[in-house]
Protein backbone atom coordinates (compact mmCIF):
# COMPACT_ATOMS: atom_id res chain seq x y z
CA UNK A 1 0.00 0.00 0.00
CA UNK A 2 1.29 3.37 -0.62
CA UNK A 3 0.48 4.89 3.25
CA UNK A 4 0.72 3.69 6.03
CA UNK A 5 -2.13 2.08 8.09
CA UNK A 6 -3.78 4.80 10.29
CA UNK A 7 -3.38 4.01 13.69
CA UNK A 8 -6.07 6.56 14.58
CA UNK A 9 -8.83 4.52 12.39
CA UNK A 10 -10.80 3.02 15.43
CA UNK A 11 -11.45 6.96 17.20
CA UNK A 12 -11.65 8.42 13.61
CA UNK A 13 -14.28 5.74 12.72
CA UNK A 14 -16.49 6.95 15.71
CA UNK A 15 -16.73 10.67 14.59
CA UNK A 16 -19.20 12.14 12.52
CA UNK A 17 -17.55 15.50 12.38
CA UNK A 18 -15.71 16.45 9.39
CA UNK A 19 -12.09 17.90 9.65
CA UNK A 20 -12.72 21.25 8.56
CA UNK A 21 -13.88 21.74 12.33
CA UNK A 22 -11.04 20.33 13.94
CA UNK A 23 -8.59 23.26 14.47
CA UNK A 24 -6.68 22.97 18.17
CA UNK A 25 -3.40 24.55 19.27
CA UNK A 26 -2.79 22.15 22.38
CA UNK A 27 0.06 20.44 22.94
CA UNK A 28 0.00 17.02 20.77
CA UNK A 29 0.86 13.60 22.39
CA UNK A 30 2.44 11.13 19.87
CA UNK A 31 0.01 7.46 18.85
CA UNK A 32 2.99 5.77 19.44
CA UNK A 33 3.34 7.48 23.36
CA UNK A 34 -0.31 6.73 24.18
CA UNK A 35 0.48 2.83 24.75
CA UNK A 36 3.72 3.38 26.73
CA UNK A 37 2.05 6.33 28.60
CA UNK A 38 -0.83 3.80 29.34
CA UNK A 39 1.25 1.03 30.89
CA UNK A 40 2.68 3.51 33.11
CA UNK A 41 -0.74 4.93 34.19
CA UNK A 42 -2.50 1.73 35.07
CA UNK A 43 -0.28 0.72 37.94
CA UNK A 44 -2.48 -1.89 40.10
CA UNK A 45 -3.78 -0.86 43.58
CA UNK A 46 -3.05 -3.90 45.08
CA UNK A 47 0.62 -3.45 45.09
CA UNK A 48 1.74 -6.62 46.37
CA UNK A 49 -1.56 -7.56 49.16
CA UNK A 50 -3.24 -9.68 47.31
CA UNK A 51 -4.64 -12.67 49.37
CA UNK A 52 -2.75 -16.10 48.44
CA UNK A 53 -5.40 -18.53 50.31
CA UNK A 54 -6.79 -19.06 46.60
CA UNK A 55 -4.56 -21.20 44.34
CA UNK A 56 -3.70 -19.75 41.20
CA UNK A 57 -6.11 -21.06 37.85
CA UNK A 58 -5.05 -20.84 34.52
CA UNK A 59 -6.72 -18.11 32.09
CA UNK A 60 -7.22 -18.73 28.09
CA UNK A 61 -5.77 -15.95 25.84
CA UNK A 62 -8.88 -14.81 25.12
CA UNK A 63 -9.31 -13.89 28.43
CA UNK A 64 -6.05 -12.40 28.77
CA UNK A 65 -6.74 -10.03 25.58
CA UNK A 66 -10.22 -8.93 26.84
CA UNK A 67 -8.79 -8.11 30.43
CA UNK A 68 -6.22 -6.36 28.33
CA UNK A 69 -8.44 -4.32 26.12
CA UNK A 70 -10.38 -3.60 29.27
CA UNK A 71 -7.40 -1.86 31.23
CA UNK A 72 -6.04 -0.33 28.11
CA UNK A 73 -9.47 1.20 26.92
CA UNK A 74 -10.28 2.52 30.78
CA UNK A 75 -6.64 4.11 31.00
CA UNK A 76 -7.08 5.51 27.22
CA UNK A 77 -10.21 6.66 28.18
CA UNK A 78 -8.91 8.52 31.66
CA UNK A 79 -6.13 9.92 29.56
CA UNK A 80 -8.38 11.81 27.24
CA UNK A 81 -10.49 13.44 30.03
CA UNK A 82 -7.68 14.15 32.32
CA UNK A 83 -5.53 15.78 29.54
CA UNK A 84 -6.94 18.65 27.89
CA UNK A 85 -4.38 18.89 25.32
CA UNK A 86 -4.59 15.17 24.37
CA UNK A 87 -3.93 14.75 20.90
CA UNK A 88 -3.02 12.47 17.96
CA UNK A 89 0.19 13.01 15.16
CA UNK A 90 1.59 10.97 12.96
CA UNK A 91 4.44 8.42 13.80
CA UNK A 92 7.56 8.78 12.85
CA UNK A 93 9.44 5.80 12.69
CA UNK A 94 12.99 5.84 13.28
CA UNK A 95 15.23 6.45 11.07
CA UNK A 96 17.63 3.09 9.88
CA UNK A 97 15.08 1.19 12.02
CA UNK A 98 13.86 -2.35 10.28
CA UNK A 99 10.14 -1.09 10.35
CA UNK A 100 11.14 2.19 8.38
CA UNK A 101 13.32 0.39 6.26
CA UNK A 102 10.81 -2.43 4.94
CA UNK A 103 8.36 0.55 4.92
CA UNK A 104 10.61 2.26 2.78
CA UNK A 105 11.35 -0.59 0.36
CA UNK A 106 8.00 -1.67 0.01
CA UNK A 107 6.37 2.53 -0.55
CA UNK A 108 9.52 2.66 -3.29
CA UNK A 109 8.07 -0.73 -5.40
CA UNK A 110 4.75 0.87 -5.76
CA UNK A 111 5.51 3.96 -7.08
CA UNK A 112 8.43 2.50 -8.81
CA UNK A 113 5.31 0.47 -10.36
CA UNK A 114 2.98 3.13 -10.75
CA UNK A 115 5.72 5.12 -12.62
CA UNK A 116 6.67 2.25 -15.01
CA UNK A 117 2.65 1.88 -16.09
CA UNK A 118 2.35 5.37 -16.65
CA UNK A 119 5.15 5.19 -19.05
CA UNK A 120 4.26 2.74 -20.97
CA UNK A 121 2.25 3.17 -24.65
CA UNK A 122 -0.42 3.14 -23.88
CA UNK A 123 -0.35 4.01 -20.33
CA UNK A 124 -1.67 1.19 -18.18
CA UNK A 125 -4.11 2.72 -15.41
CA UNK A 126 -4.44 -0.63 -12.84
CA UNK A 127 -2.34 0.80 -9.70
CA UNK A 128 -3.63 4.15 -10.36
CA UNK A 129 -7.87 3.24 -10.10
CA UNK A 130 -6.73 1.12 -6.64
CA UNK A 131 -5.13 4.37 -5.49
CA UNK A 132 -8.38 6.47 -6.92
CA UNK A 133 -10.79 3.73 -5.24
CA UNK A 134 -8.90 4.48 -1.91
CA UNK A 135 -8.76 8.22 -2.54
CA UNK A 136 -12.99 7.92 -2.81
CA UNK A 137 -13.18 6.04 0.72
CA UNK A 138 -11.14 8.59 2.46
CA UNK A 139 -13.11 11.12 0.94
CA UNK A 140 -16.35 9.73 1.93
CA UNK A 141 -15.36 8.90 5.28
CA UNK A 142 -14.81 12.50 6.33
CA UNK A 143 -18.86 13.59 5.54
CA UNK A 144 -21.62 13.86 7.55
CA UNK A 145 -24.82 12.00 6.85
CA UNK A 146 -26.33 14.45 6.24
CA UNK A 147 -23.77 15.93 2.81
CA UNK A 148 -25.81 14.10 0.15
CA UNK A 149 -24.70 16.63 -2.62
CA UNK A 150 -21.44 16.30 -1.73
CA UNK A 151 -21.69 12.43 -1.10
CA UNK A 152 -23.26 12.25 -4.78
CA UNK A 153 -20.32 14.33 -6.25
CA UNK A 154 -17.83 11.95 -5.08
CA UNK A 155 -19.69 8.70 -5.88
CA UNK A 156 -20.76 10.24 -9.60
CA UNK A 157 -16.90 11.71 -10.27
CA UNK A 158 -14.90 8.61 -8.70
CA UNK A 159 -17.45 6.12 -10.07
CA UNK A 160 -14.57 2.57 -10.79
CA UNK A 161 -16.68 0.87 -12.79
CA UNK A 162 -16.75 3.84 -15.33
CA UNK A 163 -12.95 4.73 -14.63
CA UNK A 164 -11.95 1.17 -15.38
CA UNK A 165 -14.15 1.92 -18.88
CA UNK A 166 -12.10 4.58 -19.48
CA UNK A 167 -9.09 3.60 -19.13
CA UNK A 168 -9.98 0.53 -21.17
CA UNK A 169 -10.76 2.81 -23.96
CA UNK A 170 -7.68 4.69 -23.19
CA UNK A 171 -9.80 8.02 -22.31
CA UNK A 172 -9.57 8.25 -18.96
CA UNK A 173 -8.52 11.63 -17.58
CA UNK A 174 -6.12 11.91 -14.53
CA UNK A 175 -5.71 15.45 -14.44
CA UNK A 176 -9.21 15.96 -13.93
CA UNK A 177 -9.93 13.41 -11.50
CA UNK A 178 -6.60 14.78 -9.73
CA UNK A 179 -8.35 18.53 -9.89
CA UNK A 180 -11.61 16.85 -8.70
CA UNK A 181 -10.19 15.47 -5.62
CA UNK A 182 -7.76 18.32 -4.56
CA UNK A 183 -11.09 20.84 -4.90
CA UNK A 184 -12.69 18.06 -2.43
CA UNK A 185 -10.24 18.23 0.09
CA UNK A 186 -10.17 21.37 0.01
CA UNK A 187 -13.50 21.87 0.78
CA UNK A 188 -13.70 18.78 3.90
CA UNK A 189 -10.25 19.67 5.26
CA UNK A 190 -9.51 21.70 8.29
CA UNK A 191 -8.14 24.98 7.86
CA UNK A 192 -4.34 24.48 9.10
CA UNK A 193 -4.37 22.20 5.53
CA UNK A 194 -5.61 24.74 3.51
CA UNK A 195 -1.86 25.69 2.55
CA UNK A 196 -0.91 22.05 2.14
CA UNK A 197 -4.10 21.52 -0.39
CA UNK A 198 -3.23 24.09 -2.21
CA UNK A 199 0.30 23.07 -3.06
CA UNK A 200 -1.18 19.84 -4.66
CA UNK A 201 -2.44 21.83 -7.52
CA UNK A 202 1.50 22.73 -8.15
CA UNK A 203 2.63 19.76 -8.56
CA UNK A 204 1.83 18.49 -12.34
CA UNK A 205 3.30 15.11 -12.88
CA UNK A 206 1.02 12.19 -11.56
CA UNK A 207 3.46 9.74 -9.63
CA UNK A 208 4.51 12.54 -7.08
CA UNK A 209 1.06 13.97 -6.96
CA UNK A 210 -0.44 10.88 -5.96
CA UNK A 211 1.94 10.85 -3.22
CA UNK A 212 1.46 14.08 -2.02
CA UNK A 213 -2.18 13.54 -1.97
CA UNK A 214 -2.01 10.66 0.05
CA UNK A 215 0.39 12.41 2.58
CA UNK A 216 -2.29 15.01 3.04
CA UNK A 217 -5.06 12.55 3.30
CA UNK A 218 -3.61 10.82 6.16
CA UNK A 219 -2.92 14.52 7.95
CA UNK A 220 -6.51 15.08 7.43
CA UNK A 221 -7.48 11.87 8.81
CA UNK A 222 -5.13 13.05 12.19
CA UNK A 223 -6.98 15.90 12.11
CA UNK A 224 -10.63 13.99 12.18
CA UNK A 225 -9.74 11.73 14.97
CA UNK A 226 -8.55 14.56 17.10
CA UNK A 227 -11.73 16.81 16.42
CA UNK A 228 -13.82 13.34 17.48
CA UNK A 229 -11.35 13.06 20.46
CA UNK A 230 -12.57 16.93 21.53
CA UNK A 231 -16.12 16.11 20.79
CA UNK A 232 -16.41 13.56 22.75
CA UNK A 233 -14.46 14.41 26.04
CA UNK A 234 -17.92 15.80 27.30
CA UNK A 235 -19.59 12.77 26.99
CA UNK A 236 -16.77 10.39 27.86
CA UNK A 237 -16.17 12.21 31.11
CA UNK A 238 -19.54 11.12 32.80
CA UNK A 239 -18.86 7.51 31.36
CA UNK A 240 -15.85 7.31 32.78
CA UNK A 241 -16.54 8.48 36.24
CA UNK A 242 -19.30 5.80 36.41
CA UNK A 243 -17.16 3.21 34.76
CA UNK A 244 -13.58 4.32 37.07
CA UNK A 245 -16.03 3.80 40.54
CA UNK A 246 -17.51 0.62 39.62
CA UNK A 247 -14.17 -1.20 38.77
CA UNK A 248 -12.85 0.99 42.00
CA UNK A 249 -15.95 -0.40 44.39
CA UNK A 250 -14.91 -3.60 42.94
CA UNK A 251 -11.58 -3.24 44.23
CA UNK A 252 -12.97 -2.03 47.26
CA UNK A 253 -15.58 -5.45 48.28
CA UNK A 254 -12.65 -7.78 47.63
CA UNK A 255 -10.02 -5.75 49.95
CA UNK A 256 -11.08 -5.10 53.41
CA UNK A 257 -8.15 -2.57 53.83
CA UNK A 258 -8.41 -0.62 50.34
CA UNK A 259 -8.51 2.23 52.09
CA UNK A 260 -6.02 2.90 54.09
CA UNK A 261 -3.65 4.96 52.11
CA UNK A 262 -6.30 6.96 51.11
CA UNK A 263 -7.25 7.27 55.45
CA UNK A 264 -3.47 8.19 56.44
CA UNK A 265 -3.25 10.52 53.44
CA UNK A 266 -6.63 12.42 54.24
CA UNK A 267 -5.35 11.98 58.19
CA UNK A 268 -1.72 13.37 57.37
CA UNK A 269 -3.72 17.10 55.94
CA UNK A 270 -6.86 16.70 58.43
CA UNK A 271 -3.93 16.71 61.42
CA UNK A 272 -1.84 19.64 59.64
CA UNK A 273 -4.86 21.60 58.82
CA UNK A 274 -6.06 21.21 62.56
CA UNK A 275 -2.28 22.52 63.60
CA UNK A 276 -2.90 25.60 61.63
CA UNK A 277 -6.30 26.22 62.80
CA UNK A 278 -5.14 26.17 66.75
CA UNK A 279 -2.20 28.66 66.01
CA UNK A 280 -4.81 31.15 64.76
CA UNK A 281 -7.36 30.01 66.91
CA UNK A 282 -10.10 29.23 63.79
CA UNK A 283 -12.78 26.62 63.73
CA UNK A 284 -11.82 23.21 62.56
CA UNK A 285 -11.02 22.45 58.93
CA UNK A 286 -14.10 21.61 56.66
CA UNK A 287 -13.82 18.96 54.11
CA UNK A 288 -13.11 20.42 50.97
CA UNK A 289 -10.52 22.27 52.34
CA UNK A 290 -8.57 18.75 53.73
CA UNK A 291 -8.80 17.11 50.72
CA UNK A 292 -7.53 20.13 48.66
CA UNK A 293 -4.65 20.42 51.23
CA UNK A 294 -4.00 16.47 50.73
CA UNK A 295 -4.17 17.14 47.07
CA UNK A 296 -1.80 19.53 47.48
CA UNK A 297 0.70 18.14 49.15
CA UNK A 298 0.77 14.91 46.56
CA UNK A 299 3.18 17.00 44.53
CA UNK A 300 5.71 17.13 47.39
CA UNK A 301 5.25 13.15 47.88
CA UNK A 302 8.12 11.04 48.48
CA UNK A 303 7.08 8.51 45.98
CA UNK A 304 10.28 6.06 46.86
CA UNK A 305 9.58 5.95 50.24
CA UNK A 306 5.62 6.33 50.88
CA UNK A 307 2.79 4.51 49.03
CA UNK A 308 0.69 6.04 46.66
CA UNK A 309 -3.19 6.30 47.75
CA UNK A 310 -5.43 4.08 46.27
CA UNK A 311 -7.46 6.44 44.73
CA UNK A 312 -4.86 8.77 42.87
CA UNK A 313 -2.42 5.63 42.01
CA UNK A 314 -3.50 5.44 38.33
CA UNK A 315 -2.46 9.38 37.70
CA UNK A 316 0.50 8.78 40.42
CA UNK A 317 3.10 9.32 37.23
CA UNK A 318 1.18 12.17 36.08
CA UNK A 319 1.52 13.76 39.77
CA UNK A 320 5.31 12.78 39.75
CA UNK A 321 5.99 14.77 36.67
CA UNK A 322 3.58 17.52 37.75
CA UNK A 323 6.35 17.49 40.90
CA UNK A 324 9.10 17.93 38.98
CA UNK A 325 7.31 21.07 37.09
CA UNK A 326 6.70 22.85 40.49
CA UNK A 327 10.22 21.69 41.83
CA UNK A 328 11.63 23.19 38.60
CA UNK A 329 9.51 26.48 38.73
CA UNK A 330 10.37 26.86 42.30
CA UNK A 331 14.10 27.04 41.61
CA UNK A 332 13.12 29.05 38.86
CA UNK A 333 11.13 31.71 40.97
CA UNK A 334 14.05 31.85 43.41
CA UNK A 335 16.63 32.49 41.21
CA UNK A 336 15.22 34.94 39.15
CA UNK A 337 14.24 36.87 42.54
CA UNK A 338 17.69 36.87 43.65
CA UNK A 339 18.80 37.77 40.32
CA UNK A 340 16.41 40.61 40.34
CA UNK A 341 17.58 41.82 44.12
CA UNK A 342 21.14 41.50 43.49
CA UNK A 343 21.49 43.94 40.67
CA UNK A 344 20.58 47.51 39.70
CA UNK A 345 17.24 49.00 39.36
CA UNK A 346 18.19 50.13 36.23
CA UNK A 347 18.93 46.48 34.61
CA UNK A 348 16.08 44.66 36.65
CA UNK A 349 13.87 47.11 35.40
CA UNK A 350 15.00 46.19 31.56
CA UNK A 351 11.80 43.58 30.60
CA UNK A 352 13.86 41.91 27.85
CA UNK A 353 16.99 41.70 29.71
CA UNK A 354 14.66 39.62 32.35
CA UNK A 355 12.84 37.70 30.31
CA UNK A 356 16.80 36.62 28.62
CA UNK A 357 17.72 35.39 32.51
CA UNK A 358 14.34 33.25 32.42
CA UNK A 359 14.59 32.00 29.14
CA UNK A 360 18.37 31.14 29.99
CA UNK A 361 17.75 29.93 33.70
CA UNK A 362 14.83 27.90 32.37
CA UNK A 363 16.90 26.07 29.62
CA UNK A 364 19.43 25.07 32.23
CA UNK A 365 17.48 23.86 34.82
CA UNK A 366 15.80 21.23 32.64
CA UNK A 367 16.27 17.61 34.25
CA UNK A 368 16.46 19.09 37.59
CA UNK A 369 14.85 16.65 39.92
CA UNK A 370 15.42 13.47 37.95
CA UNK A 371 18.54 11.44 38.79
CA UNK A 372 20.24 12.68 35.67
CA UNK A 373 21.27 15.71 36.64
CA UNK A 374 22.38 16.94 40.02
CA UNK A 375 21.07 20.44 41.15
CA UNK A 376 24.15 21.52 42.27
CA UNK A 377 25.48 20.85 39.14
CA UNK A 378 22.87 22.78 37.41
CA UNK A 379 23.27 25.84 39.37
CA UNK A 380 27.14 26.01 39.43
CA UNK A 381 25.96 26.12 35.55
CA UNK A 382 23.44 28.74 36.11
CA UNK A 383 26.00 31.34 38.35
CA UNK A 384 28.49 31.08 35.48
CA UNK A 385 25.83 31.58 32.48
CA UNK A 386 23.77 34.31 34.40
CA UNK A 387 27.38 36.81 35.64
CA UNK A 388 28.36 36.04 32.19
CA UNK A 389 25.58 37.21 30.71
CA UNK A 390 25.29 40.11 33.49
CA UNK A 391 28.83 41.20 32.48
CA UNK A 392 28.26 41.75 29.14
CA UNK A 393 24.86 43.56 29.74
CA UNK A 394 26.03 46.01 32.05
CA UNK A 395 28.76 46.68 29.86
CA UNK A 396 26.39 47.25 26.60
CA UNK A 397 24.19 49.54 28.29
CA UNK A 398 27.23 51.50 30.19
CA UNK A 399 26.57 50.76 33.60
CA UNK A 400 28.86 50.35 36.41
CA UNK A 401 30.23 46.60 36.33
CA UNK A 402 29.85 44.69 38.54
CA UNK A 403 33.15 44.29 41.44
CA UNK A 404 34.86 40.86 41.37
CA UNK A 405 33.44 40.65 45.49
CA UNK A 406 30.07 41.35 44.08
CA UNK A 407 30.31 38.89 41.80
CA UNK A 408 31.37 35.88 43.42
CA UNK A 409 28.50 36.80 45.81
CA UNK A 410 25.43 36.51 43.21
CA UNK A 411 26.98 33.12 42.48
CA UNK A 412 27.01 31.49 45.95
CA UNK A 413 23.58 33.01 46.49
CA UNK A 414 22.71 31.15 42.95
CA UNK A 415 24.81 27.84 44.29
CA UNK A 416 22.81 27.91 47.18
CA UNK A 417 19.35 28.53 45.95
CA UNK A 418 17.90 25.06 46.98
CA UNK A 419 19.73 24.44 50.22
CA UNK A 420 18.23 24.49 53.77
CA UNK A 421 19.58 27.59 54.67
CA UNK A 422 18.23 29.04 51.94
CA UNK A 423 15.28 31.58 53.24
CA UNK A 424 13.70 32.32 49.69
CA UNK A 425 13.50 28.95 48.28
CA UNK A 426 11.27 27.66 50.91
CA UNK A 427 8.69 31.16 50.53
CA UNK A 428 8.15 30.88 46.89
CA UNK A 429 7.47 27.49 47.82
CA UNK A 430 4.79 28.16 50.27
CA UNK A 431 3.24 30.48 48.07
CA UNK A 432 3.44 28.57 44.65
CA UNK A 433 1.44 25.75 47.34
CA UNK A 434 -0.95 28.51 48.43
CA UNK A 435 -1.89 29.68 44.64
CA UNK A 436 -2.60 26.09 43.47
CA UNK A 437 -4.67 25.81 46.85
CA UNK A 438 -6.02 29.21 45.39
CA UNK A 439 -6.64 27.52 42.13
CA UNK A 440 -8.36 24.43 43.32
CA UNK A 441 -10.91 26.54 45.57
CA UNK A 442 -12.35 28.85 42.71
CA UNK A 443 -12.14 26.01 40.39
CA UNK A 444 -16.07 26.51 39.56
CA UNK A 445 -15.71 30.00 39.34
CA UNK A 446 -14.69 32.66 36.65
CA UNK A 447 -12.24 34.60 38.81
CA UNK A 448 -8.52 33.81 39.17
CA UNK A 449 -6.81 33.34 42.67
CA UNK A 450 -4.83 36.46 43.01
CA UNK A 451 -1.25 35.78 42.74
CA UNK A 452 1.00 35.86 45.46
CA UNK A 453 3.94 38.47 45.85
CA UNK A 454 7.49 37.59 44.02
CA UNK A 455 6.08 35.05 41.59
CA UNK A 456 4.89 37.67 38.57
CA UNK A 457 7.83 35.88 36.76
CA UNK A 458 7.07 32.78 36.91
CA UNK A 459 2.91 33.55 36.69
CA UNK A 460 2.37 32.11 32.76
CA UNK A 461 4.08 28.86 33.30
CA UNK A 462 2.41 28.51 36.90
CA UNK A 463 -1.20 29.20 35.81
CA UNK A 464 -0.85 26.66 32.59
CA UNK A 465 0.12 24.10 35.79
CA UNK A 466 -2.37 25.37 37.65
CA UNK A 467 -4.97 24.43 35.08
CA UNK A 468 -3.71 20.91 34.11
CA UNK A 469 -3.39 19.94 37.91
CA UNK A 470 -7.37 21.46 38.74
CA UNK A 471 -8.26 19.54 35.59
CA UNK A 472 -6.59 16.31 37.33
CA UNK A 473 -8.18 16.46 41.12
CA UNK A 474 -11.46 17.45 39.65
CA UNK A 475 -11.64 14.39 37.89
CA UNK A 476 -10.29 12.27 40.33
CA UNK A 477 -12.56 14.03 42.91
CA UNK A 478 -15.95 13.39 40.73
CA UNK A 479 -14.88 9.54 40.47
CA UNK A 480 -13.62 9.04 44.35
CA UNK A 481 -15.91 11.79 46.07
CA UNK A 482 -17.83 9.03 47.75
CA UNK A 483 -15.24 7.35 49.61
CA UNK A 484 -13.58 10.52 50.47
CA UNK A 485 -16.98 11.86 51.92
CA UNK A 486 -16.70 8.46 53.77
CA UNK A 487 -13.07 8.95 55.16
CA UNK A 488 -13.52 12.52 56.07
CA UNK A 489 -16.79 12.24 58.03
CA UNK A 490 -14.86 9.62 60.23
CA UNK A 491 -11.80 11.72 60.22
CA UNK A 492 -13.31 15.30 61.41
CA UNK A 493 -15.79 13.69 63.72
CA UNK A 494 -12.92 12.18 65.96
CA UNK A 495 -10.94 15.52 65.85
CA UNK A 496 -14.18 17.03 66.71
CA UNK A 497 -15.02 15.04 70.25
CA UNK A 498 -11.28 15.22 71.12
CA UNK A 499 -10.36 17.22 74.10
Amino acid sequence: MPFEPDKSQPVEESSDEPSRAGRSDSAEVSVESVPKRIRQSTTSPHRGNTPQASPPRFVSVEELMDTAKGVTNMALAHEIVVNGGFQLKPVELPQGSLEKTVLDIVHKAFWDCLEAQFSEDPPVYGHAIILLGEIKEALLSFLLPGHARLRNQINEVLDLQLIKQEAENGALDIPKLANFTIGMMGTLCAPARDEEVRKLREIKEPVPLFKAIFSVLDLMKIDMANFAISSIRPHLMQQSVEYERKKFQDFVEKQPDSLDLVTSWLQESADDLAKDSAAVSSSSPCPISVLNHAYVKLLTWDHERKLFPETVVMDQIRFQEMKLEVTQLTLLGTLLLIIQNSIPPSVSGHTAFMDRMKSLTRLLLEGVGTPAVRTEDALATVSEKVCAELSSYLGQVGATPFTPEREESLKGQIRSASSPSNQIYPLIASRIQNFLLGYLSVANQRSAPVLPGGLTQIQKELEEMAVKFVRLVNYNKMVFSPYYDSVLSKILNKQEVQP
